[in-house]
């Protein structure tokens, strides 16, 4: 087994040569254990892993080899990125010097379409500028026509200039930001030094955990209509800002969730008696010296290169299922250090589906297009969703396998069914034996018309009241009679679901007649 001891100075002993690689990452809701690999040359006696975030975590640290290479002890050291000089320059020096020379060539070109202007705007004018000589009046015109038109195009291609640079200042600037704050004097590096032996050379893999990168779960759903047919896109939204790009790496999402508890509380125990009298207490209990007051525990100072306020915020989700699910993608990604949202790819499933048209006259005149269909095995975090229908993008929401499975997924509103609710009538009075109760009754009427070409399935749902003290009493009557006045077993909530044809109206209607004692107040909560 390989420990962790503290560092130590170099020796002259041969060494691995070259810097390290990010070869793959695996990557799980807020952290990320990434893996590096080290080339060593034969013969060598120590390897060293450079410029590794700050953030690391040190008893996480795994070494393997292949080749015959021996592993001994490891030493972590972690000090300022500045003491560490070239070797941990950001990983954000490239793409800045890139765009640091386009904006220079842009900037000498307009210089020289400024030398250019200046000559136009002099030529023919006294002083130290160019003098046109004696000219005839076909060459003065052609040298006003090739005057104008050398100005008009260099004052055109000038404007574009101008747009080009403010492109890529306005690039440029969040990178200067990013690197500023990866690279600021509080900002720290890790070193990893491995003792080894390795007679014939190989390749050195070192793991380790680090927190802050995560990514989210996120879904696109598009229906067809015509065929009832969904395809379901799972995507990934992958960001991190570790101080260090992921180039090409590979990388698997999981759902597992190292940071949480590994285990749940245990009881503890539970112990009765018989509590002595008051004034027995008091006179065995010694007087009390006075209260101290509290201390106020510091708060724990911020590791350096932890996750803080400017990396990516993720809301970890609630996964369904006992094991963790793991997605490998299948090809390289890159992922710099900016905090940048990736979006990946995981697949996509084509479902069938059961269309019908949803409303709650009650609460809303409107009707709603629903897709019900069979979840696919597997866990299905819940994500952000994008919702198309027949090609047009019809809003967000959010997926969650369960509920989505319960009460299927809505796709906007479908306008060519009319949904009309008049206003509810209410008679209130006494009744029983000698008017010993007193009594309301409750009416509402409801009207569905279906506008299109073809039949569809319609469910209207609707609420009705459930008395919560025996005293209360409640008797309903609908016409027509509904499927069910328990939808997803949830009481007082009525459900029809009837299939209405091209042109046709249905009318529906709901009367609940309550009674309670006359000398108390009905209580109403909806």
């Amino acid at each position: 087994m390989t420990a962790l001891a503290p560092a130590h100075a170099q020796s002259a002993a041969p060494r691995a040569d070259g810097a390290s690689h990010i070869s793959a990452v695996r990557l799980y809701p807020g952290s990320a254990t990434v893996e590096r690999v080290l080339r060593v040359a034969p013969g060598a006696r120590q390897a060293t892993f450079d410029c590794l975030p700050a953030g690391l975590d040190a008893a996480g640290l795994q070494v393997s080899a292949a080749g015959g290479i021996r592993v001994g002890e490891l030493a972590l050291r972690q000090q300022p990125r500045e003491l560490r000089g070239g070797a941990c320059a950001s990983p954000l020096d490239a793409r800045i010097g890139a765009l640091q020379d386009q904006i220079a060539g842009l900037q000498a070109e307009r210089a020289g379409i400024d030398l250019a202007t200046g000559y136009y705007k002099s030529f023919g004018q006294p002083g130290d500028g160019p003098r046109a000589g004696a000219a005839t009046p076909a060459q003065i015109a052609a040298t006003a026509q090739a005057l104008r038109q050398g100005g008009q195009g260099a004052l055109a291609r000038q404007h574009e200039l101008a747009r080009q640079q403010e492109q890529l200042e306005r690039e440029l600037k969040p990178l200067l930001a990013e690197r500023e704050r990866s690279t600021s004097a509080h900002a720290r590096v890790s070193t990893v030094q491995v003792t080894l032996a390795a007679p014939q050379g190989g390749e050195l893999r070192l793991s380790y955990a680090v927190r802050g990168p995560g990514w989210q779960p996120a879904y696109r759903a598009t229906l067809d209509s015509a065929s009832k047919k969904l395809r379901l896109e799972r995507l990934a939204q992958v960001a991190q800002s570790t101080g260090e790009d992921w180039d090409g790496v590979a990388i698997t999402l999981s759902t597992g969730q190292p940071g949480a508890a590994t285990q749940g509380p245990l009881p503890r125990p539970w112990r009765v008696g018989i509590q002595p009298p008051r004034a027995e207490a008091m006179e065995a209990r010694p007087m009390a010296a006075p209260a101290a007051a509290p201390m106020l525990r510091a708060a724990p100072a911020a590791k350096a290169g932890a996750a803080d306020a400017d990396e990516p915020s993720f809301d970890v989700s609630v996964f369904q299922g006992s094991f963790a699910t793991e997605f490998a993608v299948p090809q390289r990604v890159t992922v710099p250090s900016s905090g940048e949202r990736i979006t990946l790819a995981l697949g996509e499933q084509t479902l069938d589906t059961e269309l019908l048209v949803r409303a709650t006259p009650a609460l809303e005149a409107h009707a709603y297009l629903i897709a019900r269909f069979a979840t696919p095995p597997g866990v299905w975090p819940a994500g952000a969703l994008q919702l198309y229908r027949d090609g047009a993008f019809v809003g967000s929401g959010r997926f969650d396998a369960e509920r989505s499975t319960r009460d299927g997924l809505a796709f906007g509103r479908d306008e060519l069914v009319s949904v009309r609710s008049e206003r509810p009538e209410r008679q209130q009075g006494t009744g029983g034996f000698i008017g010993t109760r007193n009594q309301r009754t409750d009416e509402r009427r409801y009207t569905v018309q279906n506008r299109h070409a073809t039949p569809i399935q319609l469910q209207l749902l609707d609420a009705a009241p459930v008395p919560e003290h025996e005293d209360v009493k409640v008797e309903s009557k609908y016409e027509p009679a509904p499927q069910t006045e328990r939808w997803h077993d949830e009481p007082g909530t009525v459900a029809w679901e009837l299939p209405l044809a091209a042109g046709a109206t249905q009318a529906f209607s709901a009367t609940h007649r309550i009674s309670w004692p006359k000398d108390e107040r009905l209580q109403d909560r909806r």
